[in-house]
């Protein structure tokens, strides 16, 4: 098979962090079904424990650290560990993630720099902890997932853009200065996602009418619907695969089309 049509992940190893549930283990399950061999990180043992029964439920054989990922020396020891006990990561999803979803005068600095160092400096701080590595190897993949607020405002999320816009040029400036070694950095920038997390905003009212954000996000997407996690895998799988290999840089929005739309007529 040339190159350029091979999806296959045969062998190789991926790590995602945050990938106990939610749109990691659907991104990672992905990996697995395609042939890779699949280690995942989550910052506390229970979610840790919680992921692996759901990989062992599923068939997948994957293995799971406790780290949290805004810690330096947590992840360059773990990171020494997968190395030794599973191999050279050859495919980074960088998944982990918070939101806090506070009004801006009314966030506390604190609360500010809690969701940038999640969301912005642990991408970098794992990026930086396996790319030596790749670079031996002589190929590397790294895939940030970003945001619809990589490149809009909303109300109540000014961290979370704030990190999520700063999340894009950090995996535009990975593809500028490593795209030599053979390592590409993209993004993937979910639209908006059925999850547990979301179900809340999806119930029907006690008067049988729709939720007004369910009635917002479905009128601003020309999709017209919510998308399910299991939509991301098949992009996920391509920025993992060499079909890519010559994708770099790039965010690809999977997001039902809501980015290109201004919305209906009132």
């Amino acid at each position: 098979m040339s190159e350029y049509l091979n999806f296959s992940l045969e062998g190789k190893v991926a790590l995602v962090t945050g990938a106990s549930y939610g749109i990691g283990y659907a991104i990672a399950s992905a990996y697995a079904k395609s042939g890779a061999k699949i280690v995942f990180c989550d910052i506390k043992q229970e979610f840790v424990d919680k992921g692996m029964a759901a990989y062992t439920a599923d068939g997948i054989d994957a293995k799971g650290y406790v780290c949290d990922v805004t810690n330096e020396e947590m992840v360059q020891e773990m990171v020494k560990k997968i190395e030794a006990e599973v191999g050279v990561i050859d495919i980074l999803v960088n998944n982990a993630g918070i939101i806090k979803r506070i009004p801006m005068c009314d966030m506390t600095a604190d609360e500010f720099r809690q969701v940038v160092d999640v969301d912005l400096n642990a991408p970098f701080i794992v990026s930086k902890a396996v790319i030596p590595s790749m670079i031996k190897k002589g190929h590397g993949k790294i895939i940030n997932i970003c945001s619809m607020m990589s490149e809009l405002g909303r109300e109540t999320v000014s961290a979370y853009a704030a990190a999520k816009g700063g999340l894009k040029m950090l995996t535009r400036n990975i593809c500028s200065e490593y795209g030599a070694n053979n390592i590409q950095c993209n993004g993937i920038g979910p639209g908006y996602i059925a999850t547990p997390q979301t179900a809340p905003l999806r119930e029907k009212q006690a008067d049988g009418s729709r939720h007004p954000f369910d009635q917002f996000i479905c009128g601003r997407t020309p999709a017209g619907r919510w998308l399910q996690a299991e939509e991301l895998t098949g992009p996920a799988v391509f920025l993992a695969s060499d079909a890519s290999n010559a994708v770099n840089g790039h965010i690809l929005y999977v997001d039902g089309g809501i980015l290109a739309y201004i919305g209906k007529q009132p």
